[in-house]
């Protein structure tokens, strides 16, 4: 079967990762990498033994997929172009800035028979795929995902820059329409909001508790699942989850330690943790989760299949992703009423 001719449209941080990695996948041909900045994207044309592009216009005649990774602002217009060019898109998240220009999208994909996925990496983290295989009922969930600042994403807020990865993961574990939304966040930095917290409640029962901050001091990216019967901790970085099953003969009494003869805490907790409470450790071996979600990619492309995350789930994150923005707004217009007033 003939090559699948890609480029790679944005050679920043994560755009010259799509390059090196397409480039070393032997189902496709890296045609070009474009970049309106001329040192960028002849350095990474060149780390990847490709053709280097001033404009995406130039090479819609010549590929078949692309990856889409500039800044969001622009994600529209590109995206448009290329599906109207009969050209499948993996387009980064978030897919566009609002929800009409997501919708568009997907009509322009639909229409045009053309493959759209939504760049959601963390949906190929082999740490939440075997979660997902566990098949638990969710009663809470608790998302940390902090960063430095790194001055990239400066056109959009954090809400759209990190926290729209547990958004769209949360919709995706929760099976559940949302019930409510309560938001807040903080300018620091930028002139959007560089710190959020959000509280998820879905009609199922499930909880949702999601803080986000581009402005710490050291990383982090974590997710903490509880369940009846399980408690599950997945460090997104390490690439590892801790999964703790309770025993079905797990009771009060059977822990009671005059029951047991326990002497001390610690003999009780090594009967209980070792007897009663199973703990799994998942460990994945540094695979690469990009690499997983292009292969995916290629994979949905040359076999007719449906991409893993959809155009329809990427538009269910931004739409969330937009009421909780609107409630940041409506509590910092509320604080500055309220400070307005005690300063009268």
């Amino acid at each position: 079967m003939e090559k699948l001719k890609v480029a790679v449209i944005g050679t920043g941080h994560l755009g010259k990762e799509h390059a090196r990695i397409y480039s070393e996948i032997p189902e496709v041909d890296l045609i070009g990498v474009v970049d309106t900045n001329k040192d960028t994207g002849e350095a990474v044309a060149r780390r990847c033994k490709t053709t280097y592009y001033s404009s995406f216009k130039d090479i819609l005649t010549k590929i078949d997929i692309a990856s889409v990774v500039v800044p969001t602002r622009s994600h529209y217009k590109i995206t448009k172009e290329l599906l109207n060019n009969g050209i499948h898109v993996l387009v980064e998240k978030p897919m566009t800035g609002t929800v009409s220009e997501a919708e568009d999208l997907i009509r322009l994909s639909k229409q045009n028979s053309i493959i759209l996925q939504p760049g959601y990496i963390e949906r190929f983290n082999p740490a939440l795929e075997a979660i997902k295989e566990l098949d638990v009922s969710i009663k809470f969930i608790e998302c940390h995902r902090l960063s430095p600042f790194t001055f990239r994403s400066a056109d959009i807020g954090v809400v759209l820059d990190l926290m729209i990865h547990d958004i769209d993961i949360i919709l995706y574990l929760s099976k559940s329409k949302i019930k409510k939304i309560d938001a807040v966040g903080v300018n620091v930095i930028a002139d959007k909001e560089d710190i959020a917290n959000a509280r998820i409640q879905f009609e199922n029962g499930c909880v949702a508790n999601i803080t986000a901050s581009r402005v710490s001091f050291e990383p982090m990216r974590r997710i903490r699942l509880f369940s009846e019967n399980s408690y599950i901790s997945l460090d997104y970085q390490k690439q590892e989850a801790l999964i703790y099953k309770k025993s079905p003969k797990l009771t009060l009494k059977s822990i009671d330690p005059e029951r047991k003869g326990v002497s001390s805490i610690t003999d009780l907790k090594n009967f209980s943790f070792g007897d009663m409470l199973k703990i799994e450790r998942i460990i994945m071996n540094n695979q690469e989760p990009l690499k997983k979600e292009l292969e995916s990619f290629i994979d949905c492309i040359k076999n007719g299949k449906q991409p893993v995350v959809s155009g329809e789930e990427g538009i269910n994150a931004i739409k969330t992703a937009a009421v909780i923005r609107e409630e940041i707004n409506k509590n910092l217009k509320l604080a500055n009423i309220n400070l307005s007033e005690k300063s009268v």
